[in-house]
């Protein structure tokens, strides 16, 4: 049986996790940001909020800033051309690269002056 994406998280070195988001914030944030999160992304900041690991550190609901996926999906959309349907995950803090994903579940990077190239099919796939 494959595993779900917050037990594979968990398992991780470092883990750390805030506290859960609820499904108004989500609905909220969705539609700021215009867009719809996978199911995979609702799943994990339903039991997570935002979580860190391993040296990621995952966009969700959070009172920093830099965690918080409606504020650095703006302040990113702002600096890369990318679809309005994609959302950050993860700001990798190195070269400007950034870790997109849409709502099918999708996961894309963008670095300054690049366009989205896909690098996994799904969030688990990439933080494996």
């Amino acid at each position: 049986m494959m595993k779900k994406l917050t037990e594979v998280m968990r398992e991780k070195p470092y883990f750390y996790a805030e506290q859960s988001a609820t499904f108004a914030q989500i609905e909220q944030a969705e539609e700021e940001l215009g867009l719809k999160f996978a199911k995979e992304y609702k799943e994990y900041v339903l039991e997570y909020g935002a979580a860190s690991f391993d040296g990621h550190e995952l966009t969700g609901f959070s009172d920093d800033e830099y965690l918080c996926v409606v504020n650095v999906t703006e302040n990113n959309r702002k600096v890369h051309k990318v679809n309005s349907s994609l959302y950050v995950v993860e700001g990798a803090h190195i070269d400007g690269i950034v870790v997109w994903q849409d709502s099918e579940g999708y996961i894309y990077e963008t670095s300054p002056g690049v366009a989205p190239k896909k690098i996994a099919n799904s969030l688990i796939e990439y933080i494996e």
